[in-house]
């Protein structure tokens, strides 16, 4: 499905980190083979975002062929010291992604600052620039960059795989000002690869949503820690 304000961008990157937030308390870390749909909301997100929308990520395609490497990480340990673990990662990625964004419903106070148009034209303008923050590919050790592109286009590693399915992993968050307004919840699916393409379910979608904790929504008060679009595009 086509929206108005699509957005199709390439990222790329030395190295990829792309794992179930819910493991990363310590210990070994091994990437999955695709990037969740979590992962390249946040790229987005560093791109440009405002809490009166929310990207939806539509489509991924796989660039080049799935490899892993790994490394000895001497992470800090919680009772202080060090210690050792082994990293594994996603060399030289490259992937080709589609998303557009939605108002967020559960902020009508922001109602004035949706204004389709104008974020539409500062979010290229950041792609262009290479994003507003930096861009990271999982993990903050692994720098990634991203660039406008047309969906589609090259030639992908998997164009010829018809099919190739995964087993059941990580989809997203789902934080409370996207929610009830009130709970954190955790997605998950099992997602399927058809010619180097994965179309994502939408959150709202996932067949297995688990609560994570209850939490606040977050205040924003325009003139105060957030601003009108119209001083954006200034």
């Amino acid at each position: 499905m086509e929206y108005t304000n699509d957005l199709e961008f390439r990222i790329f990157g030395k190295f990829a980190l792309f794992t179930d937030p819910l493991t990363r308390v310590g210990g070994e870390k091994y990437s999955y083979q695709i990037p969740t749909y979590q992962a390249l909301k946040g790229i987005l997100e560093s791109v440009y975002w405002k809490p009166t929308f929310v990207w939806i990520i539509d489509s991924v395609r796989i660039m080049k062929m799935i490899q892993t490497q790994s490394k000895g990480i001497r992470p800090i340990k919680y009772g202080g010291g060090n210690d050792l673990s082994i990293y594994t990662y996603l060399s030289d990625v490259e992937y080709q992604v589609r998303a557009h964004f939605e108002w967020n419903e559960n902020r009508p106070d922001l109602e004035v600052d949706r204004n389709e148009h104008k974020h539409y034209f500062v979010s290229k303008k950041m792609l262009e620039k290479g994003g507003r923050r930096d861009i990271y590919l999982g993990a903050r050790e692994c720098q990634g960059y991203v660039e406008p592109c047309s969906f589609g286009e090259g030639v992908g590693a998997y164009d010829d795989c018809s099919e190739l399915a995964y087993s059941f992993m990580f989809h997203g968050f789902t934080y409370p000002d996207e929610g009830d307004k009130e709970t954190l919840y955790a997605r998950f699916w099992n997602p399927v690869m058809k010619r180097g393409v994965i179309e994502f379910v939408r959150p709202e979608h996932c067949p297995t949503i688990r609560k994570i904790k209850s939490q606040e929504q977050k205040s924003f008060v325009i003139g105060k820690n957030i601003s009108l679009i119209e001083e954006e595009a200034l």
